[in-house]
């Protein structure tokens, strides 16, 4: 059996188990997602119903001796991001999504600390968007599906700004002769290769985002995109 102790963490995720207790899927820092049983924890007095909850801060123990482990310990740090409205939504949304690609066990500090930083951006009110594309595209790396997005699949040819390309979400873009569904412009591509996401590229990033994480997905599609166009 290994333990775990104060462990940076966040709750993507909670069910029921049993009568008082909780299964709570965390993302941490240094061993990526896991599954947790917290006992007791839907009790009218536990001492974690209120700390075991999305977007906040909080240092994680547990026992583990199989892919369930038992929390031990749970541990506010800071102050949560304040996320309402259209934010509290994308924070969902990044919650889903990180239950849905990243598996058990598989530590990914810098996705961990990227998500960090989304949340208290988008508790500035930051624009959203930009936000979103980038962590998606980060979180896609980091798991080994990069984008390739700076040169054409099939011939390694320079995007060109002023060209439409069909991007094929296990390869890459390919030259197309102009607009149309599921093709994107050069000039967007490019956008999102350097991060600099301008205003008139956002529609068609995220029809290249959805197609891409869609692919990943498979048949289940995000529940989360029903609340919001993201």
């Amino acid at each position: 059996m290994s333990r775990i102790q104060l462990e940076p963490a966040y709750v993507l995720h909670s069910r029921s188990f049993r009568e008082t207790s909780l299964i709570i899927e965390a993302l941490t820092r240094g061993h990526g997602r896991v599954a947790v049983v917290a006992r007791g924890a839907k009790a009218a007095r536990s001492r974690w119903r209120n700390v075991l909850q999305p977007f906040r801060p909080l240092l994680l123990s547990w026992s583990q001796k199989s892919d369930l482990g038992t929390l031990t310990a749970a541990d506010q740090v800071a102050s949560p991001p304040a996320l309402q409205g259209q934010s509290l939504y994308c924070g969902l949304y990044l919650n889903e999504l990180l239950m849905r690609l990243l598996h058990r066990g598989d530590p990914h500090a810098e996705v961990f600390e990227r998500y960090r930083q989304v949340l208290f951006e988008l508790a500035s009110e930051a624009p959203p968007q930009p936000l979103l594309r980038v962590f998606e595209k980060h979180l896609l790396d980091a798991i080994g599906y990069a984008m390739m997005l700076d040169r054409e699949y099939d011939s390694g040819a320079d995007i060109q700004p002023h060209k439409w390309y069909q991007y094929k979400p296990d390869r890459g873009p390919v030259a197309c002769a102009g607009p149309g569904k599921n093709r994107v412009s050069g000039e967007a591509l490019l956008a999102l290769h350097n991060e600099n996401l301008q205003a008139a590229s956002l529609p068609e990033l995220r029809m290249l985002m959805r197609g891409v994480i869609g692919y990943h997905l498979g048949d289940k599609p995000l529940a989360s995109l029903s609340l919001f166009s993201t």
